[in-house]
C-alpha cells in the first residue's frame, strides 16, 4: 500500500486528483477493479472521500471541480468523474451537460459503467409502453396532469426533455414543464 501511495503522490503532485485539495489526502481504490495498483486508485482528499462514501450528504457545489478533473488523462480519475457526474446528473443539469461532453475510451467506459450496471440492476424505470427510460431521455405525457403547487395543467402530448431519474423510486422521473421542475409518474409518460 505504501508503494501505491508513493506512486499516487508522484502522479498527482500531492494534490487531490478530483478537487485539487492538498490536505488530508488518502488512497481511494476505485470499486470494481481487478487489482490493487496505482492505475486503479486515486489520491483524494477527506472531503471527496466522505462525499463518495455517503451520497446522501453530497455538496453538489463541491463537485463543480469535475469540470477540470474529468479531462484528466488518468483512467481512474476519468472513471470517478463519470460516476460522480452520472450520480449528480439525476438532479443537476450542469452535471448532465458535463457528462454529455465527456468521452471515454471503450475499456474505460466499461469500467465506469460496471458500478452503475450493478446498482441499476435493482431499479428499472419503465414508461407506459414498457420501454426502459434513462437519464437524459425525452418523454411525452400520455394524459393531462395537474401540477400540484404549480398552478397549471401539463397537457397530454407535452414533451419533457432531458429527464432525470429519482434514485430511490423507479416510478418517478423529473423534468421541466413550463419552466418548472416537476416529478412525473413513469406510467404517465412514453419514451419519445
Amino acid at each position: 500500500m505504501m508503494r501505491i501511495e508513493t506512486d499516487l503522490q508522484q502522479r498527482s503532485g500531492c494534490t487531490c486528483e478530483l478537487c485539487g485539495a492538498v490536505e488530508n489526502l488518502v488512497v481511494y481504490e476505485v470499486p470494481l477493479t481487478s487489482s490493487s495498483s496505482a492505475d486503479e486508485a486515486l489520491l483524494i482528499c477527506g472531503i471527496c472521500c466522505e462525499q463518495i462514501a455517503d451520497p446522501e450528504q453530497v455538496d453538489v457545489h463541491h463537485w463543480r471541480c469535475l469540470t477540470e478533473s474529468m479531462w484528466s488523462e488518468v483512467p481512474a480519475v476519468q472513471v470517478m468523474a463519470w460516476r460522480l457526474l452520472t450520480r449528480l446528473s439525476v438532479n443537476e443539469v450542469w452535471a448532465q451537460d458535463l457528462l454529455d461532453t465527456l468521452f471515454l475510451e471503450d475499456e474505460v467506459q466499461a469500467w465506469a459503467e460496471a458500478e452503475a450496471k450493478e446498482a441499476n440492476a435493482v431499479l428499472k424505470y419503465i414508461d407506459c409502453n414498457g420501454a426502459l427510460l434513462e437519464a437524459g431521455d425525452t418523454v411525452t405525457l400520455v394524459k393531462d396532469l395537474v401540477v400540484k403547487g404549480g398552478g397549471f395543467t401539463a397537457k397530454r402530448g407535452t414533451a419533457v426533455r432531458r429527464i432525470l431519474l429519482d434514485p430511490k423510486n423507479a416510478e418517478h422521473i423529473e423534468g421541466r414543464v413550463n419552466d418548472q421542475h416537476i416529478v412525473i409518474l413513469t406510467k404517465y409518460v412514453k419514451k419519445a
